[in-house]
């Protein structure tokens, strides 16, 4: 049984910076999906940013491109998402979320995340 733990978040401060990790426990099969998606009250989940565990190919939303890294440690199995020059809209409960793929593309579409970690707080402060 495959799982996600997620770290980080936290209070920041607008224009600062942000990582988080998400340690994927339990995944044999290397050809996986690993995304990071946000949520805020009342609105529909967000994708942030994705990346192919087994191709390394990546994919960022549109409200962080060239704000935001995605990256995966081989050797620990751990997904980071840094973003920075935060910004107010950036506050939001961050999921990690994951699921096996034959292909080596990962769209930031929920839907096709079958594993979702508990989430991770993060506000963000002027």
């Amino acid at each position: 049984q495959a799982t996600l733990t997620e770290s980080g978040g936290g209070p920041v401060q607008v224009g600062g910076s942000l990582r988080l990790s998400c340690v994927l426990s339990g995944a044999y099969y290397s050809s996986r999906c690993v995304a990071w998606f946000r949520q805020t009250p009342n609105q529909e989940r967000e994708g942030v940013a994705s990346i192919h565990r087994g191709g390394g190919r990546t994919a960022y939303g549109d409200s962080v491109k060239g704000r935001a890294t995605i990256s995966h440690d081989a050797g620990k199995d751990e997904i980071s998402l840094e973003i920075t020059d935060l910004r107010v809209d950036d506050a939001a409960v961050y999921y990690c979320a994951s699921y096996r793929t034959p292909g080596w593309t990962c769209p930031l579409e929920a839907a096709n995340y079958k594993l979702w970690g508990q989430g991770i707080q993060v506000t963000v402060s002027a």
